[in-house]
């Protein structure tokens, strides 16, 4: 039966643990990215109207699910160095989950292990949807297709349109003109 424990359970996860293992998954872009060389780089946590910008960190204030990693170009492209890119947030949640498993295993995280075996499932979880290769809701595909498709056909391949990780500057134009259509709608409805 569903009680009041499994309901904070069910916050804790929601609002902590989901969160910090979709911070972690960008952040697998940006580290890799780094490595590799790219151009503008930014990682944008959550949708909607910007909280605060530092630097390549750029936090909106709607769900915090939603996040994503953005540049402008690689510096050396090739196939290895979109494979790494796409790879990053698998090998980050797959090593965050590894470690945090190995220590609950040795008896060093005991005191909150609930908490620390939901960051492991969701962890995992991301590594299972980002690893096995398929499309999307939207038709996109993820990133074990996109890694799945370079070393089938030796490059990226695409479906639909839209670039897989849009550009830093582009993802800034549209967020500028969506807050300008704001303030549009606003000044309209003070009328």
């Amino acid at each position: 039966m569903f009680g009041f424990s499994d309901l904070l359970s069910l916050i804790v996860s929601a609002f902590i643990i989901l969160p910090i293992v979709v911070f972690l998954r960008e952040t697998g872009y940006l580290i890799v990215s780094k490595i590799i060389g790219v151009e503008n780089p930014r990682l944008t946590i959550g949708s909607g109207p910007r909280i605060i910008k530092i630097g390549i960190f750029d936090v909106r204030k709607y769900y915090h699910l939603y996040s994503w990693f953005s540049y402008d170009a690689i510096k050396r492209k090739s196939k290895f160095a979109y494979i790494c890119i796409y790879a990053g947030p698998i090998l980050v949640n797959l090593l965050l989950a590894l470690i945090l498993n190995a220590l609950l295993a040795n008896g060093i995280l005991q005191e909150h292990q609930t908490f620390w075996e939901r960051l492991i499932f969701y962890a995992f979880y991301y590594v299972l949807f980002d690893l096995v290769p398929m499309k999307t809701l939207n038709g996109m595909p993820n990133n074990g297709m996109i890694i799945y498709e370079i070393f089938r056909h030796g490059k990226r391949t695409d479906y639909c349109q839209e670039p897989f990780i849009p550009t830093t500057t582009g993802v800034e134009k549209e967020y500028q003109e969506q807050m300008k259509h704001i303030e549009e709608e606003k000044g309209k409805s003070h009328k």
